[in-house]
């Protein structure tokens, strides 16, 4: 069996959402065993433990959330040279970018020596005003299936033995 780790942040249900539908396209492999944690659950022993991985975050002022700043922070230098080209992927939730979120995750990864497996996928959900950032996000049918199937695909790479 092979893990999947899918760690994440959420504050207004638009990455929650995402990966959620990465888990539901990961858990058609059977021989894929599928974490979903929250950043604040996850630390080094969970990156350890898996095979491969999906990190998905919200783009806070051109940034990652803090929460997933605080779980690369804690989880490191523990998994430093312990996970080398393992593959990962990424899910970004932006309001109208994405990009400096996507550059922090793959500096981090880079410095971990994983490999990316996807291009980010990055949701732009067009969030401008005050009201419509703390508002809860819907993310629309189409990008939930682009969603689903990187889980999908990034587990069957690892049943396979691709990754």
């Amino acid at each position: 069996m092979k893990t999947l780790l899918i760690v994440f942040h959420s504050l207004t249900g638009g990455t929650r959402a995402m990966a959620q539908a990465a888990v539901a396209g990961a858990s058609d492999e059977p021989e894929v065993t599928v974490r979903l944690l929250t950043a604040p659950e996850a630390g080094p022993e969970d990156v350890l433990a898996a095979n491969g991985y999906i990190f998905a975050t919200p783009e806070n002022l051109a940034a990652m959330a803090g929460h997933m700043k605080d779980f690369f922070d804690r989880s490191y230098y523990p998994v430093l040279d312990r996970i080398n080209g393992r593959p990962y992927a990424m899910l970004i939730c932006a309001g109208s970018d994405g990009t400096g979120a996507a550059r922090q995750i793959a500096r981090i990864a880079t410095g971990w020596r994983l490999r990316a497996v996807a291009e980010p996928l990055i949701v732009r959900t067009n969030a401008q005003t005050p009201e419509a950032i703390l508002a809860p996000k819907h993310i629309g049918p189409d990008d939930i299936g682009r969603c689903r199937d990187l889980g999908a695909a990034l587990a069957s790479g690892l049943a396979a033995g691709i990754f």
